[in-house]
């Protein structure tokens, strides 16, 4: 994707994981080697770091989880760290993996030194003094964000758990290949295995139980899940998983992000040989002619080419990191038996309607609804068309709404959900709060629904969000429901209404629904058409 609205869909992603940097609080003086006691002072197996301690937390920013990928490193698997001498200051995140920004993402970075990760505890030890739970969030986008930018402390309070935000390398610098580059187009991939073999080393430092790792992401990061649980180097590495709004399984329709977007058969990966013939093209446009010469560029030579940081986004299989595609494993019944929790939002693709509709200046038109259909379905148009009539959704902009969230994003998270339960227990849900609040810098006016990762506040604080007594009810049951999950692969627990498992072999398959006051079961096939969409599997 390129141009202006590919650069505000790549903003939204990112910043629908985002929370904003911690706020920390006020600190406590606590100078003792405190270890998993609750001290400020932690012993890493690469040397010791000093956080900060408030009344109810921990929190540990930019701890180095590999060595920086600068130099020779740059486009390599990473590398240990080196141990430290002394106690590192871990009060402030570390720097943000080269990213530029955008109308909605003020965020920007040029520094490869960048594979850090975060930690925030409670203060006290668990009453049990046994390790917590831990969970490790993969932050959405695959261009754009780090895991600074999310406020974990509300989970780590309310669920009792120890929670892990990452930075991994992202666009160009995560996902780029050449002809002859050992593990082209998987380096993003492969930082977030880095780190996850850290948790495993290191959590019992800060109190968690390195034999519990729950990973969980959103967008771009339940993708790279999906990619974890068929990859070898990721077996082992955690032991449940969380999925929300992935698009692991899903192809992309031809304009369903805008006209003059091609689509995509399946549009997170890649084969090798394409990322590889793709560096290939593209060294020239950075007067390059090898690899040695890509590798002694300045990151803001790379970071002048917008088209060439995204480009690289898509991750590339047929390699040592994913041998074969993801969803064609999952089809084929192989990946990582794990417990998971996944689901999407009841109006995914509101939020890219909507974006179009702020960019533009004016909604879609019943000729541009047309016009729309006829690039995604050709001469099935028409049928789609009476399908999903204008009027009985309210305006164009709705109707091609449902259309691509319907067909794209449920049909695929329907599929991956039938398919990972094969394998071992899944819940699934749809979170369905059409009033959830918009925190995206975006024209208000627009019905968004439960719109893309419009669940995110409901789990992190965001800021510029306030939500009803209601919805705060829906944010306690959440957190509960995905702490609880991680501490035992069962999200159920005193309180919560009951959440039952997905049976892929069920008439109706149990799909919890999350909206205020409406915590229940909804029948997520019916309630998305898919009969009139059918799976590809």
């Amino acid at each position: 994707m390129t141009g202006k609205l590919t650069a505000a869909l790549v903003a939204a992603v990112l910043l629908s994981a985002c929370g904003g940097a911690p706020r920390a609080g006020t600190p406590e003086k606590d100078g003792g080697n405190g270890g998993n006691n609750g001290g400020n002072t932690v012993r890493t197996d690469a040397g010791a770091v000093r956080g900060t301690v408030t009344a109810e937390h921990r929190i540990f920013q930019g701890i180095p989880y590999a060595a920086p990928p600068v130099g020779e490193l740059r486009w390599s698997s990473p590398r240990p760290v080196a141990p430290w001498p002394g106690i590192r200051d871990a009060t402030r995140p570390g720097g943000r993996c080269p990213q530029v920004g955008s109308d909605y993402a003020k965020v920007a970075g040029s520094d490869e030194d960048c594979l850090f990760l975060n930690v925030t505890a409670p203060r006290t030890p668990a009453p049990s003094g046994e390790g917590r739970p831990v969970m490790v969030w993969i932050h959405g986008d695959g261009a754009l964000g780090s895991g600074d930018l999310t406020d974990v402390r509300a989970m780590v309070t309310r669920g009792d758990v120890v929670v892990v935000t990452i930075n991994y390398r992202l666009g160009v610098f995560g996902g780029f290949g050449y002809p002859g580059l050992a593990g082209s187009g998987t380096y993003g991939l492969q930082d977030q295995q880095a780190a996850l073999r850290w948790v495993r080393r290191n959590a019992a430092a800060f109190g968690g139980d390195p034999g519990n790792v729950t990973v969980f992401g959103v967008s771009w990061g339940a993708l790279s899940i999906g990619g974890h649980l068929t990859s070898p180097g990721a077996e082992g590495l955690f032991d449940r998983a969380v999925l929300q709004s992935g698009e692991g399984m899903m192809d992309m329709l031809a304009g369903s992000m805008g006209e003059g977007v091609p689509g995509y058969p399946a549009f997170a990966w890649r084969t090798a040989g394409e990322v590889e013939e793709m560096g290939g093209y593209v060294a020239p446009m950075l007067g390059c002619e090898d690899l040695r010469c890509l590798r002694a560029l300045p990151v803001e030579r790379i970071l002048k080419v917008p088209q060439i940081m995204n480009m690289f986004q898509s991750y590339a299989y047929g390699n040592e990191t994913l041998p074969r595609l993801p969803s064609a494993e999952l089809r084929a019944g192989r990946g990582h038996p794990v417990p998971v929790i996944s689901g999407a939002t009841r109006d995914e693709h509101r939020l890219f309607v909507g974006m179009r509709y702020d960019l533009a200046g004016r909604p879609i038109t019943a000729r541009g609804y047309g016009r729309l259909l006829r690039t995604a379905f050709g001469a099935d148009a028409a049928r789609v068309a009476a399908e999903y009539p204008p009027a009985g959704y309210g305006s164009p902009s709705l109707a091609w709404a449902a259309v691509i969230t319907d067909r794209m994003w449920a049909r695929a998270t329907f599929e991956q959900n039938r398919l990972l339960s094969r394998k071992a227990p899944l819940y699934a849900y749809r979170f369905a709060d059409r009033r959830a609040p918009m925190f995206l810098p975006l024209r208000t006016d627009f019905p968004f629904g439960a719109f893309h990762a419009a669940d995110l506040p409901y789990l992190f604080a965001e800021r510029n969000v306030t939500l009803t007594p209601a919805q705060r009810r829906l944010s306690d049951q959440m957190i509960a429901y995905w702490t609880n999950f991680a501490r035992t692969g069962d999200p159920n627990g005193a309180g919560l209404p009951r959440w039952e498992r997905f049976d892929g072999a069920a008439r109706v398959p149990y799909t919890q629904s999350l909206e205020p006051g409406a915590v229940w079961p909804v029948d997520y096939a019916a309630d998305h058409n898919l009969a009139f969409w059918p799976s590809p599997s």
